[in-house]
C-alpha cells in the first residue's frame, strides 16, 4: 500500500525536507508576479525600473526571475517604491 495515498502535497514535502524550499520558491514567484503585473500597468520595461531604483538591469531581471530567492528586502522596498505598489504585507 502507497503510504502517500490521502496526504497533502504540503505533508509529502514536508516529509522529504523540501517544504522550506517549496514555500519559499512560491513566494518568489507570487512576488515577481506581482511586480511584473505593476510594470505592465505602469508600462515600465526592466531598464525603466532599474533607473526608478537607482540600480542594474541584472538586479532587475533577479527580480523577475521566480527561482532566484537571494534578492534582499531592501532590493525590494526600492522596487515598491518605484512601483508605488505595496509588495510586501506583514502577517
Amino acid at each position: 500500500m502507497n503510504k502517500h495515498v490521502g496526504a497533502t502535497l504540503e505533508s509529502f514535502f514536508e516529509e522529504i525536507g523540501e517544504l522550506e524550499d517549496v514555500e519559499l520558491l512560491t513566494q518568489k514567484k507570487l512576488l515577481a508576479d506581482k511586480i511584473q503585473q505593476a510594470m505592465e500597468r505602469k508600462k515600465l520595461t526592466q531598464t525603466d525600473l532599474a533607473r526608478a531604483m537607482s540600480t542594474s538591469r541584472t538586479v532587475v531581471h533577479r527580480l523577475l526571475d521566480p527561482r532566484d530567492t537571494g534578492i534582499t528586502l531592501s532590493t525590494i522596498a526600492r522596487a515598491s517604491k518605484a512601483l508605488g505598489v505595496r509588495l510586501l504585507r506583514v502577517a
